[in-house]
């Protein structure tokens, strides 16, 4: 081990490292030119601006408001231009592209099927669409010489009652291209345990879910997540810092509910930038994954919505790097941490890791052994023995 292994990655080799994205969504990933495009394609005349820099700074200033409802509100807009099958295969394409120039090797992108159903779509082409765009976006980027996985996550909303149809559907498409389910919205008034009977399902169909929990509600909302629906990941999962006591001399006391989470290797979405967004904390500096990753948590790093964060999985990594001092080893970590906890197959998630993640983590660990050899001897140097 060489000190070279602790200094900080540069923006460009955390660009080319190997990435697995577990929280995104794809309403909340359009480009800017993209929902211009779309809008005006389809006639929509409710965009706040139509120059598509423009827009992506309103998306991104609307979605800082600190409030998790607000942010919400700016999905309106992206839904509005993808309510037909072009628009659906064109998105999701777009999103596997991007991510894949990112250096993202494995992403779980999750949308709400109900969401899109305005123009006459059924749940069922909404899938197929959107399943489409993925396979077309993954062909794409190895014409450009790069390799990414997709599956999408189907989403119910939180404040609907149609969990249980959304399950179902899920499970139907399990082998063509859905790797799970999950539930999403405003958290306050909306339990989980309100669509206890989609992940009862679930469960006897042996399938995998996620729940969005412990963003802006607090601990209830992550117990119930796990005690009652039993999800196998936490989307965000933040305020389980609210179980953590720090002392002044610095010792740490988990309480209960964090004992279970960290012992049971339950994985937590994080999504910093957007947390900061939301108000769910106040700065990169102040977010609680510092402390979670001291304590050996289950962490994962993810994007959550790039446009109206204006971020990527190369920036979110820049902001821990530059905040913490991360190194390649870190960012090995929550990557290795991200492919275990993805809903494809054992032997899949081992092969990602072993042939694809660390190899790639190893290559950028030992470019300093190939940089150019200096042509000038330094200052006060001798030829010779002294």
């Amino acid at each position: 081990m060489t000190s070279e292994t602790t200094t900080l990655p540069t923006s460009e080799q955390i660009r080319r490292a190997p990435k697995v994205l577990l929280h995104d969504h794809l309403d909340g990933g359009v480009r800017p030119a993209t929902v211009v495009e779309l809008a005006r394609e389809k006639g929509y005349e409710g965009l706040p601006e139509t120059d598509p820099d423009k827009l992506g700074i309103w998306f991104r200033e609307a979605a800082d408001s600190g409030s998790l409802e607000r942010y919400l509100e700016t999905f309106a807009h992206t839904c509005a231009v993808m309510q037909t099958r072009d628009a659906l295969v064109r998105v999701a394409a777009e999103c596997a592209e991007d991510l894949a120039a990112d250096g993202v090797v494995y992403a779980e992108v999750r949308y709400a099927p109900e969401q899109h159903l305005e123009q006459g779509l059924t749940l069922e082409e909404v899938v197929e669409a959107v399943n489409e765009g993925f396979r077309e976006g993954e062909r794409r980027a190895r014409e450009q010489g790069r390799r990414i996985r997709v599956g999408a996550l189907l989403t119910a909303m939180r404040h609907a009652a149609r969990a249980l149809e959304i399950a179902e559907l899920a499970n139907r498409y399990r082998d063509t291209g859905v790797v799970g389910f999950d539930i999403a919205g405003a958290e306050a008034g909306y339990p989980p345990t309100r669509h206890l009977d989609a992940f009862e399902y679930l469960k006897r169909e042996n399938n995998h879910f996620t729940i969005h929990a412990g963003e802006a509600f607090g601990l209830p909302s992550i117990w119930q997540a796990l005690q009652w629906c039993g999800a196998d990941r936490l989307g965000h999962g933040v305020r389980i810092i609210d179980d953590i006591e720090v002392a002044d001399d610095g010792s740490v006391k988990l309480g209960r509910l964090a004992s279970y989470v960290r012992d049971k290797r339950i994985p937590l979405e994080m999504c910093p930038t957007s947390n900061l967004q939301t108000g769910a904390a106040s700065s990169y500096a102040e977010h609680p994954i510092g402390l979670l990753r001291r304590l050996q948590f289950r962490l994962t790093v993810n994007t959550d919505n790039r446009l109206m964060s204006h971020t990527s999985m190369s920036e979110e990594f820049e902001h821990l790097v530059k905040t913490f001092r991360y190194t390649l080893d870190d960012m090995q970590w929550f990557t290795v941490n991200a492919m275990k906890s993805a809903f494809i197959p054992f032997d899949e998630r081992l092969a990602m890791i072993n042939d694809v993640i660390k190899p790639g983590y190893a290559e950028l660990r030992a470019e300093w052994l190939f940089r150019p050899a200096a042509t000038t001897p330094p200052a006060n140097s001798s030829s010779g023995p002294a």
